[in-house]
């Protein structure tokens, strides 16, 4: 083979292995982050890392690492940044080495890294606080001193990487619950607590144009809860106890107390008059009783109109089930 020849072959060669290197690149810059369930805040983790059934964020339970990601209100970003600092972190055992600021899209932040020593060995760590304009970001990582299955880079490209997504889909939302609902009758999600309630809203028209009025909102409480009467004997005395806590309603007036059937299994029912910052409302709760626990209902709408509001969150009612 010619010089010519084995150098135009030695370009290609080059060339191709070029093009291979961009174009993995490429991919690794590309990868989508990975949002942990019911988690605005997301990243890539690096490999080895998976999503922890344990805590919001990614582990590698073999290695003793982890990235753990908190969701905090938007103000704890000025917190975060005054008190993060080397000599009150020192304070709780991490000795920092280095505080860089760090920057997602237009949102500020900074990130530290340093070493802990705890009882179960000492580690490398790593905390990213991001600062957006409705939520504050604080990322956690850690890996064993000693073990460079996650070395330093890898790390701070799983922290670099760290998106925030505008919101969490509601069936994601739903999936955190520890029962389903079928059938919302229209209804609208509120909000939820992860692991234990979920509440509703409908809020009409308004008349003739105007703005919706949150007065004549109807609202739907479904929550799941531990304990509960043990012996039948004491469920009315419980479900009266209960309903006495409900809060923001005065002026109550009882119309109707007593057991009956929810989903087959033993329940009891309320319904009451009251008043609702200065608007007539009707007051609905359903207790469902099971093993260990029972689940409450409790529903508000607007006295004018409850017929078919009451109807409406009958049907949500019969709709919920514990999830299997």
């Amino acid at each position: 083979m010619s010089s010519v020849s084995q150098v135009s072959m030695l370009g290609r060669t080059l060339a191709a292995a070029v093009a291979l290197w961009i174009l993995s690149a490429f991919f690794v810059f590309a990868a989508d982050p990975t949002f942990p369930t019911g988690s605005r805040i997301g990243l890539v983790p690096p490999p080895g890392m998976t999503v922890s059934k344990n805590f919001m964020g990614f582990e590698d339970d073999d290695k003793s690492a982890a990235i753990i990601i908190s969701t905090l209100p938007a103000p704890a970003y000025e917190q975060l940044d005054k008190s993060m600092t080397p000599e009150l972190l020192q304070k709780q055992g991490i000795n920092i080495d280095r505080r860089e600021p760090m920057t997602l899209g237009a949102n500020k932040g900074f990130m530290l890294s340093g070493k802990q020593t705890t009882p179960k060995g000492r580690y490398r760590k790593w905390l990213l606080a991001i600062g957006a304009d409705d939520v504050t970001a604080l990322v956690t990582a850690q890996a064993q001193d000693q073990d460079q299955t996650y070395p330093d880079q890898a790390m701070r490209d799983a922290l670099a990487s760290v998106a925030i997504r505008p919101s969490v889909p509601d069936a994601e939302r739903m999936s955190l619950l520890p029962f389903v609902v079928s059938d919302l009758a229209g209804l609208h999600i509120d909000d939820i607590v992860p692991g234990n309630a979920l509440m509703l809203i409908d809020t009409p028209p308004g008349e003739n144009g105007a703005p919706p009025d949150p007065r004549r909102a109807t609202h739907f409480l479904i929550a799941a809860m531990a304990g509960g009467p043990e012996e039948a004997a004491d469920r009315d005395n419980f479900a009266r106890v209960t309903f006495d806590q409900i809060g923001g309603i005065y002026d109550v007036h009882i119309q109707d107390a007593g057991p009956l059937r929810l989903g087959g299994q033993p329940g009891y029912q309320i319904l009451a008059s009251a008043k609702e910052n200065g608007t007539d409302v009707m007051v609905i709760q359903w207790l469902r009783f099971g093993t260990g626990g029972f689940m409450q209902m409790i529903g508000i709408g607007q006295a004018s109109g409850w017929p078919p509001v009451f109807m409406r969150l009958r049907t949500v009612r019969d709709s919920v089930d514990p999830r299997r």
